[in-house]
């Protein structure tokens, strides 16, 4: 017997409208088992989603989703068979059935499955080639941090994003933590001044290099697919974590967390939707090894405002991780993880924002504002357009620190002043066939 297909929210509310309030035999069973153990919303209303990349970030993730009761997981998708078959047990586990379905590849799960939404947690090198696939399939999309490996990559998202008009979460949670969202509104409305100079502390280095013999791939590891865009590597048991060590794959810690706190000291400038002008940086990369990422790095940007920015393992910031606004006549405030909010003076975090003074985007639960968003189509707390400009500072700098020297930027172009060089690793070639769609 085969299995019914279970209709998605949007195809469901089309055919209910040309019925005209008819009773009508619908073409589709919606399983009883899709309403959850509760039953408490109903299927129709049900957000429909899946999950792409089901290692321990997107575990979590699809984790957050699970527990909303708005919200359906019905397929996993990953190239280890241990990953996605853990993800469809738990989907199973929570639905008390076995209904959930598990691909190796994304290009049959986009095919086969009737989603509204997806949850997507990929190595960086995949994040753009999988994300403007499910933008064009008219996908709505949580997609974790980074948004993509360069930048090119970035702006090929965010065009398919709008084009196909999708609603985008970047897992930046940060921006939906009262205590985040509470320094940036007093810096934007000026409780230390003006601010002269911002210092955001991202985390030391990486793991110490050894051997990495190659060795058989694992079985049940499509390690080819893996490996995907980027060059054609051999297996030597690095992938499902230690793969950010590598620059084929990752930036590092500066590109794993530039999402998080570069985000925030933009959102608290007023500056989330451009970049800077001027970018020089140091790095100190490993002399052997695979892992070649940089473990220190520092970089100064300039913006057009004026501002400075300092971004840089946590070991060369005063305050340590986390961001730091800098205003007038020495006045500072400091936040990081853990609700730690410092300032200055103490009286300045005990000030009232005005109805008439600048009220930042409010969200107090990441995954409920993306559902909200959905259902309404409004922007989200963190859009894609957002995240493109968090990770292209780190970007900017990952190249100002493999030139070697100060690099000029228009933020507006999103293109290098007269550095033929600095500008071709804007982008990196793809391993044949991968591309991305439409180019």
């Amino acid at each position: 017997m085969s299995q019914p297909k279970i209709i998605n929210r949007r195809s469901f509310f089309g055919k209910m409208a040309g019925a005209a309030g008819a009773a009508v035999a619908l073409p589709y069973i919606i399983p009883g088992t899709a309403l959850g153990k509760d039953g408490a919303t109903a299927a129709s209303d049900r957000i429909v989603m899946g999950l792409i990349g089901s290692g321990s970030q997107g575990t979590g993730d699809m984790q957050e989703f699970l527990g909303k009761k708005e919200v359906q997981m019905v397929a996993s998708c990953d190239v280890d068979k241990g990953h996605r078959d853990n993800a469809k047990a738990i989907m199973d586990a929570k639905y008390g059935n076995t209904d959930a379905r598990a691909h190796a590849d994304y290009r049959e799960f986009l095919a086969k499955e009737k989603l509204d939404a997806i949850v997507m947690a990929l190595p960086d090198q995949w994040h753009a080639i999988i994300a403007i696939a499910a933008a064009n399939a008219k996908l709505d999309i949580y997609g974790e941090k980074p948004l993509a490996r360069t930048i090119w990559e970035g702006k090929n998202i965010i065009e398919a994003v709008e084009k196909n008009k999708v609603i985008w979460q970047t897992g930046s949670w940060q921006r939906s933590e009262a205590h985040f969202h509470r320094a940036c509104e007093l810096v934007i409305n000026g409780r230390i001044g003006k601010v002269k100079f911002v210092e955001v502390g991202l985390p030391d280095g990486g793991p110490t290099n050894k051997p990495h013999p190659v060795q058989p791939v694992p079985e049940g590891l499509d390690w080819d697919m893996w490996l995907g865009p980027s060059p054609k590597e051999p297996y030597r048991g690095v992938c499902h974590w230690d793969w950010r060590w590598i620059l084929a794959y990752s930036g590092g810690q500066l590109t794993d967390w530039a999402g998080h706190h570069i985000d925030i000291a933009h959102w608290g400038l007023g500056l989330e939707r451009t970049g800077p002008i001027e970018i020089e940086a140091k790095g100190v990369y490993p002399r052997e090894g695979i892992f070649d990422v940089p473990v220190e790095y520092s970089i100064h940007a300039k913006y057009a405002t004026g501002v400075e920015m300092h971004y840089a393992n946590a070991r060369q910031v005063p305050h340590g991780m986390g961001v730091c606004w800098y205003g007038e006549n020495g006045s500072w405030i400091h936040v990081d993880r853990g609700e730690r909010l410092f300032a200055s003076d103490p009286k300045i975090l005990d000030e009232k924002i005005g109805d008439n003074e600048i009220r930042l985007y409010k969200s107090l639960d990441h995954v409920q504002n993306h559902l909200d968003c959905i259902r309404s189509r409004k922007e989200t707390i963190a859009p894609c357009q957002v995240a493109h400009r968090s990770i292209s500072a780190a970007l900017l700098g990952e190249i100002a620190m493999l030139t070697g020297r100060k690099l000029k930027w228009n933020p507006d172009t999103q293109e290098f002043l007269d550095d033929p060089i600095a500008s071709r690793m804007l982008r990196r070639p793809f391993r044949s066939p991968w591309k991305l769609q439409g180019n």
